[in-house]
C-alpha cells in the first residue's frame, strides 16, 4: 500500500468540510496515529486555532511559545518529548507555495517514528494544505477556525479581497499582513505571479469602514481587470481612476502603489498614486525609495500615469508600507518612519519575508501614543534576482 498516494485519493473523495476527520482516519489506520489535529494560523497570526477539538488541545495556541507555533515559525518539522506512554506529538507545517497557513500534529508511537514516515507525514501535510485552498470554495469550516473573535463587515471584504499571504518564487519571496487584522477598512494588497513578471499593488481607500472596504474593492477589481487584459501599469492605473471617478465624481479616491518586476533583469516599473511608501533594504542601509509622486485615483477625471523605472539588486529587501504605518506617532510625537521604521526593517533583516510584516507591525504597536490602530499594512518583497541557470 502506497500511504501517502492512499491519502491523497482519499482527500480528494472527501467532502470539503471533512478532510481533517478523512487524514486522521488514514494516518491511525497506516501509521499507527494515537492522535491528529489540525491548527490553523488566525487572522491576526497570532495564534493557532484547532479547526475541531477531535484530538489535542481544543484552545488556541501561541505562535510565539509553543512547539507548534516553533515549527510554523520554522517551517519545518518539530517532534516534542516522548511521553509515558512511549508516544511523540510530531507538528508539519501545512504551507502551499509559501502561505503558511498551520500545522497538522500527529501523535506516533516512538517505534513509527522513522525517518521515511516522517517524511510521508510532511508530504501530507502538503496535500492537506492544497486540499483546504481548494476547499474553502465550498465550506465555511476552515475561515471559521481562523477566527478567534468575529470579523467586522469591513475586514470580512478585505479578506476575501485578498491573495494569500506570503508566496515563495525561484526569483523572490513575499510576505504582507494587514492589522487591526479583525477590523480592517481601506489598506488592501494584491499581487500577481506570472513566468516573467511579478505585478503588485498596495491600495488605500480613503474615510472608514464599510465605505473604505467598498472603494478599495472597486480598486482592486478595477485595476486587477486592467491587469488582466495584458496592458501595462501606467494605464491599469487609468483605467481604475476612470473606474472609480465615475461612481464617486471625484468625491472619493483610491492611494495606490503599483509595481511591476521583470523576472530575468530585476527591472522593475513603478507608479505612485498616492500614500503608499516603498522603503529598501540593501546590505545594512535602510533608505526610502523616492517615487514620482502623482494623483490618487479617482480624484480627478482622466488622470494620466507615468511609469518610473528602478533596478532591484538580488539581496535588497522591499517594503511596502501605508500611512497607517510610517504617519504613526510615538507619545512624543515622532513619527514612526523617522526612526522606528528604520530600525525595525534592519532588526528584522534575518527574518524570512513571510515573517517580517507581522514583525514590523509589533514595532508599530509598542511605537504608536495610542491603542486605537489605524489602518496599517506592511508588504515585504525579498528579491533573489533569476540565475544564469534559472533562465
Amino acid at each position: 500500500m502506497n500511504a501517502p498516494t492512499d491519502i491523497e485519493r482519499a482527500l480528494r473523495a472527501a467532502p470539503p468540510y471533512a478532510l481533517v476527520e478523512t487524514v486522521r482516519e488514514i494516518l491511525a489506520k497506516s501509521y499507527g496515529a494515537l492522535s491528529v489535529q489540525l491548527l490553523l494560523a488566525d487572522y491576526g497570526m497570532t495564534v493557532l486555532n484547532p479547526v475541531d477539538a477531535g484530538d489535542g488541545p481544543g484552545q488556541p495556541l501561541s505562535l510565539n511559545n509553543s512547539p507548534q507555533g516553533r515549527a510554523f515559525g520554522s517551517q519545518r518539522p518539530h517532534q516534542g518529548r516522548t511521553g509515558p506512554d512511549d508516544a511523540a506529538d510530531h507538528h508539519f507545517p501545512v504551507t502551499v507555495r509559501g502561505e503558511r497557513l498551520g500545522i497538522l500534529t500527529v501523535r506516533l508511537p516512538s517505534a513509527r517514528a522513522t525517518p521515511q514516515i516522517t517524511d510521508d507525514l510532511t508530504h501530507v501535510a502538503d496535500l492537506l494544505g492544497h486540499e483546504i485552498v481548494v476547499a474553502e470554495r465550498d465550506t465555511d469550516h476552515y475561515q471559521r477556525a481562523r477566527r478567534t473573535t468575529r470579523l467586522t463587515l469591513a475586514a470580512e471584504m478585505q479578506w476575501q479581497l485578498l491573495p494569500a499571504r506570503s508566496f515563495i518564487a525561484a526569483e523572490y519571496a513575499i510576505g504582507a499582513q494587514l492589522e487591526p487584522a479583525y477590523a480592517i477598512h481601506g489598506d488592501n494588497f494584491d499581487w500577481a505571479a506570472e513566468g516573467d513578471q511579478l505585478s503588485v499593488a498596495v491600495t488605500n481607500g480613503m474615510g472608514e469602514g464599510i465605505r473604505a472596504s467598498l472603494l478599495t474593492n472597486l480598486a482592486v477589481n478595477a485595476l486587477r481587470n486592467a491587469r488582466r487584459a495584458g496592458i501595462g501599469i501606467a494605464d491599469q492605473a487609468a483605467l481604475a481612476d476612470q473606474a472609480i471617478y465615475e461612481q464617486h465624481r471625484g468625491a472619493a479616491h483610491v492611494s495606490t502603489l503599483l509595481l511591476r518586476f521583470d523576472l530575468p533583469t530585476g527591472s522593475v516599473e513603478a507608479v505612485d498614486a498616492g500614500s503608499p511608501q516603498l522603503w529598501r533594504l540593501r546590505g545594512r542601509t535602510v533608505t526610502r525609495v523616492a517615487l514620482d509622486a502623482q494623483l490618487p485615483l479617482g480624484m480627478f477625471e482622466e488622470s494620466q500615469y507615468a511609469v518610473q523605472h528602478l533596478q532591484a539588486r538580488p539581496g535588497d529587501r522591499l517594503l511596502l508600507v501605508s500611512d497607517g504605518v510610517y504617519d504613526a506617532i510615538s507619545p512624543s510625537g515622532e513619527p514612526f518612519a523617522e526612526r522606528g521604521l528604520p530600525r525595525a526593517v534592519l532588526a528584522t533583516r534575518l527574518l524570512p519575508a513571510a515573517a517580517v510584516p507581522g514583525a514590523v507591525l509589533r514595532e508599530l504597536a509598542e511605537h504608536r501614543a495610542s491603542d486605537t490602530l489605524d489602518d496599517a499594512l506592511v508588504m515585504c518583497i525579498d528579491w533573489f534576482g533569476r540565475s544564469q541557470a534559472g533562465g
